[in-house]
């Protein structure tokens, strides 16, 4: 089961998510794209901690509808 992060569901104005294959998947992914769009944020152990809280199994955050993927 995959593993997907919304930057929103982290406090940040951003409408960038993160699918993944597992946490460490996302968690990389998400240094990466922090690097490139969220540069005035550290990476701070809270930071880390909050954003490792915000990623979620992909099938919770479907809605099971036709356009789900």
């Amino acid at each position: 089961m995959g593993k997907i992060l919304a930057c929103k569901d982290v406090g940040v104005n951003c409408d960038f998510v993160i699918h993944g294959k597992d946490e460490a998947d996302v968690l990389s992914q998400a240094a990466e794209h922090a690097k490139g769009c969220h540069q005035n944020v550290q990476m701070t152990p809270e930071v880390q901690a909050k954003v490792r809280a915000a990623i979620k199994d992909e099938s919770s955050s479907c809605c099971g509808g036709d356009s789900c993927h």
